[in-house]
C-alpha cells in the first residue's frame, strides 16, 4: 500500500479535526539579565506560538525531535505544563537540543547566537517514526509552520513536509505560515530560500509575514506590495506584521490597517511576532473576523514585549 493510501486509511480512523499541529524546533534559551548574568529557558518561534495557543484554550500539539538528555526532558515537561500536546515530540538517543543566546540592547532589540547544527529537530522528516508526524498532520484542523521551520530540513525533509501539507490541505486542514526569514539559517543562499518559500506558499491559506523580513528577502517596498505578491500565490488571508505600526489585513477582497490599541515601549521584543501569530490564530479559530483577530493579536504581542524572554509568565496576561 502506498504512502497516500496508508495515510488516508489512518485518517478515517481518527477523531473529528480539532487539533492544531505546529512544526519546528525548540531550543534551550540563554538570556542575559540586567545584572549581566544568564538565565536558562526554552524557546523557538513556532513553539512559542504553540504555547500561547494552548494558553488561549486551543488544542495544539508540537511536532519536533529532541534528544534523550535532561534538557530535552525539560522541554517536554514545559510543553506538558503549558498544555501543549507532546505526543509528536520524537526522541533521538544520544542527541542534544539546539542552544541559543539572547542579548538585548537598551531599546529592547535582541541579538541571537545559535548552536544548533547537530540538533535532531533538523531530521524530523527523515527519522524512522516520521510517519507519526504525517498522520497527525493529516488529521489536523490547522497546520502552522514558519520560514525557520523550512530552514531546518534537507531537500528530502522539505519534500516530505510539503507533500504531507498538500495532502492535509486536500483533507480540509487550513495551513498557516509565518515567513520569519533568518538569513543565517539559510547560510546566505537567497536563491534556495526563495525557491523553498515559493513552493511552501503555493500551499498556504493564512500568511502572517513580518514586513521587515519580506523587504529583505523579496525587496518589497511596502506592506501593500507584500500582500500583492502573496496573493499571486493564491494566499487568501494575509496579515502583514509591521512592528509597532499598524498591521495590514487582507481577506475576503478587503484590505484594512489595524493599529495597536496602545504603543508599548518594549522591554524585550523576543517572540513579539510569535505571540501575535498565536493571538490571531486563536481568535480566528474562535470565530472572530480577521480585523478583530488582528486587534487581539496586537494586545497579546503588546503584553509579551513588556516581559523578558520568549514566553512570558502565565499570570502576565490572558489571551483574548
Amino acid at each position: 500500500m502506498g504512502f497516500a493510501a496508508q495515510m488516508g486509511r489512518k485518517l478515517r480512523m481518527t477523531d473529528p479535526k480539532t487539533r492544531v499541529v505546529a512544526i519546528g524546533e525548540v531550543m534551550i534559551e540563554m538570556a542575559r539579565g540586567n545584572d549581566g548574568r544568564f538565565s536558562t529557558a526554552c524557546g523557538g518561534d513556532t513553539f512559542n506560538t504553540a504555547v500561547y495557543l494552548a494558553r488561549a484554550g486551543i488544542d495544539v500539539a508540537y511536532a519536533t525531535a529532541l534528544g534523550d538528555d535532561p534538557y530535552s526532558d525539560g522541554i517536554v515537561a514545559l510543553a506538558a505544563a503549558e498544555g501543549v500536546k507532546t505526543d509528536l515530540m520524537l526522541r533521538v538517543p544520544g542527541r542534544l537540543p539546539g542552544l541559543y543566546m539572547i542579548e538585548t540592547d537598551k531599546k529592547g532589540e535582541r541579538r541571537f547566537r545559535y548552536w544548533r547544527g547537530e540538533a535532531p529537530a533538523r531530521e524530523l522528516f527523515e527519522l524512522p517514526d516520521w510517519n507519526r508526524i504525517a498522520e497527525a498532520m493529516l488529521g489536523a484542523r490547522l497546520i502552522f509552520f514558519s520560514g525557520i521551520t523550512l530552514s531546518l530540513y534537507s531537500n528530502t525533509g522539505l519534500g516530505r513536509l510539503l507533500a504531507v501539507i498538500e495532502m492535509a490541505r486536500q483533507q480540509g486542514a487550513r495551513i498557516a505560515f509565518d515567513g520569519n526569514f533568518r538569513p543565517q539559517g539559510w547560510k546566505g543562499d537567497l536563491p534556495r530560500t526563495r525557491t523553498v518559500f515559493m513552493e511552501a506558499l503555493k500551499r498556504v491559506d493564512v500568511a502572517l509575514p513580518t514586513f521587515d523580513d519580506e523587504a529583505v528577502l523579496w525587496g518589497d517596498p511596502s506592506p501593500e506590495a507584500t500582500v500583492e505578491r502573496l496573493q499571486a500565490f493564491g494566499v487568501g488571508e494575509i496579515v502583514v506584521k509591521n512592528g509597532p505600526n499598524s498591521a495590514l489585513v487582507s481577506a475576503g477582497g478587503r484590505q484594512e490597517f489595524i493599529a495597536p490599541a496602545e504603543v508599548v515601549v518594549p522591554v524585550d521584543t523576543t517572540a513579539a511576532g510569535d505571540s501575535f501569530n498565536a493571538g490571531y490564530i486563536a481568535a480566528r479559530l474562535s470565530g472572530e473576523n480577521p480585523a478583530a483577530a488582528a486587534a487581539a493579536a496586537h494586545r497579546l504581542a503588546g503584553e509579551k514585549i513588556r516581559h523578558r524572554g520568549a514566553i512570558m509568565p502565565r499570570n502576565a496576561a490572558a489571551v483574548h
